[in-house]
């Protein structure tokens, strides 16, 4: 698999302002979210993210999801995920409906891109020991393994004296041959303005 990403920083603008927008909104009770498919083509040694689409989240709706997070993701993964605002499970039909559309336009499904927030400033006090940044978590880990896409991307925020930076993260899953691995960190090459 391609060990690059290359992609205009233009093409996350959408996503970039949806996060910023969910970060501003937040509160600890309710913590931000921003999730989206990219989609692009494999380039001879690269993965180019031409496209961003955004799904819709089953987490908070579909009682066969809520199970699975009550029995599997809170035991495993800590009960700060029983606030139904943290993870994503994409609507099937959207990811489908997102599969064709991107088939007909001659691309692939590369993957994903999820927020996280400085959530050890701005969460709630028990848990700003658990610090984030656009590195993966265990829960992102665990989630990478189980959709199989070569391309997660994490985009970090966080705010400082005022202003809101960002990051950007991008990882493949760890192989199904090595249990435990850790992510393999992705290089990301973003295009230069007009060249």
């Amino acid at each position: 698999m391609p060990d690059t990403v290359v992609l205009d920083l233009s093409v996350l603008a959408d996503f970039l302002g949806d996060s910023v927008r969910e970060y501003e909104s937040c509160t600890p009770e309710l913590p931000p979210r921003s999730w989206a498919i990219l989609l692009g083509r494999f380039v001879e040694d690269a993965m180019h993210v031409e496209r961003v689409r955004f799904a819709r989240n089953i987490r908070e709706s579909d009682g066969e999801v809520l199970q699975e997070y009550d029995s599997t993701i809170i035991p495993r993964f800590g009960a700060c995920y029983a606030n139904r605002r943290r993870g994503f499970w994409c609507e099937p039909q959207e990811l489908l409906r997102i599969t064709r559309e991107a088939e007909a336009e001659g691309l692939d499904v590369l993957g994903s891109i999820h927020l996280h927030p400085d959530w050890h400033r701005i969460g709630p006090p028990h848990e700003r020991g658990l610090r984030v940044s656009q590195e993966p978590t265990p829960m992102d880990r665990h989630l990478f393994c189980g959709s199989g896409w070569p391309l997660n991307m994490i985009l970090y925020l966080e705010r400082r004296e005022g202003r809101l930076y960002h990051s950007l993260g991008a990882w493949a899953p760890p192989p199904e041959s090595e249990p435990g691995a850790g992510c393999r960190s992705l290089a990301i090459r973003l295009g230069v303005q007009g060249r």
